[in-house]
Parts: C-alpha cells; structure tokens; sequence
C-alpha cells in the first residue's frame, strides 16, 4: 500500500466521491444480504405453511428491493468514476507539469514511447482500481462481515462447517499476489518498450524506407510484440493455475454445507428454507473471497502503474530555481565562462574542461571544432539545460544560478541544429515564444529570417497548418521558420547552432545579411561547421576535445598553421583550384 500512501494527495481531495459511493454500497450489500432471507421465509413460512395469501406482498417487497438497489448502483457506479476521473486529472496534469521541468539528463535516458505509455496506459490502470477497486474492497468486507452474521444467526455448527475451507482460500489468495504483480509489472514494462518501439519507427519512417529496413523493423516489432506476449502469457498462467484452485476450495466448502444442512434438516434441527438460504448465502461469502483474484488482479494492476508513475513523479529535478534567485525582466547579454568543465555522468568522460572566455554585451562569439568537440555543450550550459561539473557561468556580474530559469531562457533565443516545429500553423509556431506578438511582429521576423516569401507562396500563407514536426516543408524552410520563432522573442543572447546548414549557399548569405541587422545590440554565438557562417565574428573559439585549442578573429586564425587553418583550407580548396585554373 505504499506506492498508494505516496499517491494520496492526488485521490484524498474526492474523498467525498468515494465515501458517498461507499454508502450507496452499503445500500446494495444490505439488500443482497436480505435476499436469501425472503427465500428462506417464503419456503418456510409461506409454501410449507400454505400462507399463499402473503405471495403478493413478497413479490412487492423483492420488486421494490430491486428498484432500490438498482437506483443505489447507478450512483455507486457514477461516484466511483468521479472519484477516479477527478484524481487522475489531477494526477495526469502532475506529470505532465514534471516532464517538462525535468533537466535535459532525464530525456537522455529516457524513451519517448514509455513515457507516453506511463502517461495513458498507466495512469488509466491506476484510475481504473480507483473508481472500482476501492469499492469492491469495501464491498466485500460488508458483503462477508453480513453474510456470516446471517449465517450464524441460523446455525452456528453449519457455518463454522461452511468456513472451514477460508484459510486454505486467504493462503491461495496471498500466494497469487505475490506471483500476480510482478508478472503484471513485467507487462507494464514490455507494453512501454513495445509503444517505444512504434514511435521510433513513426518518426523514422523516411529512414526506414530509404534505407529499405521494412524487413528489419517488421522483425524487431515482432520480437518486442513476442515478448509483450510472453509476459501476458506468464501472468496467464499464474492466473490458470491459482483460480481454479481457489474455486476447488469454494465447491468443497459447498459440499460439505450441503452434506452437512441435509443431516440437521433430517434431524429437524434446521428449516429446508434456512438450508436453502444458506446454500445462498454460501456464495455470497465464496464468491467475493474467489473474486478476491479479479481485485487483486486490478490493484496489482494499478499498483504496477501507480510504482512506474511515481518514477515520474520522484525524478530529481537537478535545475531548479534557488531560493535566492533574481527575477529579472531583461538582461544586458555579457557573458562570462570561469574555469567550466563538464561530464554529463561522473562515470563519462570529460566533454568541456576548464573553458574561460568572455563575451561582452552585443558580440558575437563563434564556435567551430569536430563532432563531439564541446561546441554545443557550450551553450547548453548558458541556458542550464546541465550543469557544469566545476567553474561558473555569469551573465551581467550575476552567477546564472541566480536568476529564475524562466528570466534566463526568455533572454535567450535559440535556433537548434534540428528546428522542430509543432503540429500548427507557422503564426502560431513562429510566435510561440511569444504568443502576445502582433502580426506585424511575426511577419517582419519571417523576413529577417527570409522566410516570407515562401510562406505567403502557400496556400493560406501564415495560417497555414504544418503537419507533425513540420512535415509539408523543406529542411531549409523549417531552420527559416525556426530562425523567425528566435528573433520573434527578441532576446538579449542569441544561439545559432548550426542554424543555416540545411540551406544552400545564396540562401545561407541571405540569412547571413538579415542576421547582422538582427545580432546587432545582441550577445550571440554562432556554431557552425561552415566557416562562411562565422568568420565576421568578434572573437572564434576552436574546440577539440573540450578543449579550446585556438581563439581569435578570422584574420588572425588563418595565418596560423593550426586547426582552424586546416579546416579553412578543406573548405575553400576547390574554390581556390578553380580560382587558379581561371587566371591560369
């Protein structure tokens, strides 16, 4: 019951749904209870005495017991599903809320299919067990508790006959919940990667198909698919091997009351009709106890998904706000990196190590090196998406510890290496850093991004919807879009990472022209493989290995014999052969 002590914030607020569905359950338990005792007084009072005259008011009392206990049904069911949906809003809105305040170390490890999996499938179990389970849980106790009360009233000897055979069935009821829930635990798990699965292969379909790996996929969803089966078939299993044992143990307790009742009818120690009755009532008791497998199934169920969502909800939140942080409304944009060194895990290698430079209000800094050299890690740790392992960052004199994250990432606008674009209209995308832009606002960001006149090309211009991450548009036109969506929020601190390298030359000068008038007044950082898109910078840092290995101006790192002039000379070789073999 842990896993539900650690939940109750988000069901203990409706209570009053529960308790109010637990009265009208009471109501129904009361009724079944009162339904072996007419037959036993209508066999023995009415038919054996020849009392036909009373047929009439008995059939008025089990037609109004039955109006009564339908009506307190409807709402035992209808206050059931509040108390569930209404917990689990709230609880689906908290997980939502915390996967998006988690740090970017989280999603690193994490797959999109299983958190998708968590969010619906599980939350829908444990919502299940809470609009039914509960009740059910309650239900049996009273239906038990009055089901021996009447029992006894009859005959003490038969019932302590009848229930001879329940410690047997509560032993074979504790050995399936300990087998049942990891089985149904080991489903949970296997369903996430099986939904991971189908996303990935979604989201990649273009690769597959390019690639032509259909056979491949096909096999690898059909060994996730297997294994999802295995672990139902296990769960089966346990489920065949223990029910029918359970209900064994039940049909013996029958027949011994059976056997038993008909010695003391012939004795006259007890009425056909209380032999009847307790035939009745013996189920009612049998029943729950068997049925006590389909509950426990259900909680062990929503016990499973109740554990895999507090893994969601219990996650360190390692990039907080600190107590003492400043809200500010804008920064100036002088940035400062003290002696930084970074290691995304203790036990990975160093990927930045000890980087110092500065970057003075309105400069731009640009950042060229291989894949894996730290360039991208740089401005990551600018807008805390991680932590730096030693050093400091400091923005205006202030250690970016000390400003909200809402008031740093607000000052920052950046342009990924892969512009994602949400399932709406390019307005709505393009202002979505700031969803109080005008419209003038949004369209002169287009045309600083050259963006414009393709978008008014399309057929409904900016209201144009986009299907998902922007599927309908080339990968230059989406980077265009997602340069608009940057400088649409004004920041003081710009982030170019590799943001013109889905675009073809005239159009990268372009941008490049568009983007001086925008850089200007701004901190920026260009990345970029291309030395075109940053050798007008105010100072270059060339990165290997998370280390800076040169900085300088363009100028300056062409006439050195080092890293950068290497990658000068790979770039504009073929330009200068052709250069030569024109004068030549």
């Amino acid at each position: 019951m842990e896993t539900f002590k650690k939940l109750k914030m988000f069901y203990w607020p409706y209570k009053k749904y529960f308790f109010i569905s637990v009265f009208f359950v009471i109501f129904i338990t009361a009724i079944t209870v009162v339904y072996p005792i007419v037959l036993q007084l209508t066999i023995d009072e009415i038919v054996l005495k020849e009392q036909y005259q009373f047929i009439p008011w008995i059939v008025a009392g089990f037609l109004s017991l039955m109006l009564i206990k339908g009506i307190s049904a409807f709402f035992h069911q209808y206050l059931g599903d509040m108390f569930g949906i209404h917990s689990v809003y709230r609880l689906r809105n908290e997980l939502y809320d915390k996967l998006q305040r988690l740090p970017f170390s989280y999603y690193d490890n994490a797959k999109t299919g299983d958190l998708m999996s968590r969010l619906t499938a599980d939350v829908e179990g444990f919502r299940f067990f809470l609009s039914f389970g509960f009740s059910e849980l309650v239900r049996f106790f009273l239906l038990v508790c009055g089901t021996l009360s009447v029992m006894l009233f009859y005959s003490v000897p038969l019932t302590l006959v009848t229930i001879a055979a329940l410690p047997f069935l509560a032993v074979a009821v504790y050995h399936f919940d300990k087998r049942v829930h990891p089985a149904f635990r080991g489903i949970r798990k296997s369903f996430g990667k099986l939904n991971t699965n189908v996303q990935e292969n979604i989201s990649g379909i273009q690769t597959v198909k390019a690639l032509s790996r259909e056979d491949f996929e096909i096999s690898k969803f059909n060994d996730a698919n297997g294994h999802y089966k295995e672990k139902y078939l296990t769960t089966s299993l346990v489920w065949s091997k223990f029910f029918p044992l359970m209900e064994l143990i039940g049909n013996i307790s029958v027949v011994a009351l059976l056997a038993y009742g008909s010695v003391l009818v012939i004795q006259g120690s007890l009425q056909p009709g209380e032999l009847v009755a307790f035939f009745s009532l013996v189920w009612y008791l049998m029943n729950p106890i068997m049925h006590l497998g389909f509950t426990i199934n259900h909680f062990s169920q929503s016990k499973a998904a109740g554990e895999r969502l507090l893994e969601i909800l219990e996650a360190e939140e390692t990039i907080r706000n600190d107590l003492d942080t400043a809200d500010v409304e804008v920064l100036k944009g002088d940035v400062t990196f003290k002696n930084v060194s970074l290691r995304y895990k203790p036990e990975d290698p160093i990927v930045l190590n000890d980087i110092s430079f500065n970057a003075p209000s309105g400069k731009t800094i640009g950042l060229i090196g291989g894949t894996g050299s730290g360039k991208t890690s740089i401005t990551q740790l600018l807008t805390r998406f991680y932590t730096p392992t030693s050093g400091k960052i400091v923005i205006d004199g202030r250690d970016i510890t000390k400003y909200t994250l809402k008031t740093l990432r607000s000052n920052i606008g950046v342009v990924l290496q892969e512009s994602f674009l949400f399932s709406s209209t390019i307005k709505a995308n393009i202002a979505y850093g700031r969803p109080d832009a005008s419209m003038e606002t949004i369209i002169e960001a287009a045309k600083r991004a050259q963006a414009h006149d393709f978008i008014m090309e399309l057929p409904n211009g900016y209201d144009t919807m986009l299907g998902e991450r922007g599927m309908g548009l080339s990968g230059g036109q989406k980077q265009r879009i997602a340069i608009a969506r940057a400088i649409c929020t004004d920041p003081k601190i710009l982030i170019l990472d590799d943001s013109t390298s889905a675009v073809d030359m005239t159009t990268e000068l372009h941008i490049q022209k568009a983007l001086k008038e925008v850089m200007n007044g701004r901190t920026t950082f260009i990345i970029a493989h291309r030395i075109s898109s940053l050798k007008h910078a105010d100072e270059i840092l060339v990165l290997e290995n998370g280390h800076v290995v040169e900085r300088g101006v363009h100028e300056e790192l062409i006439l050195k014999e080092g890293y950068y002039k290497r990658i000068y000379d790979i770039q504009y070789k073929d330009q200068k052969a052709v250069l030569q073999s024109t004068v030549g």
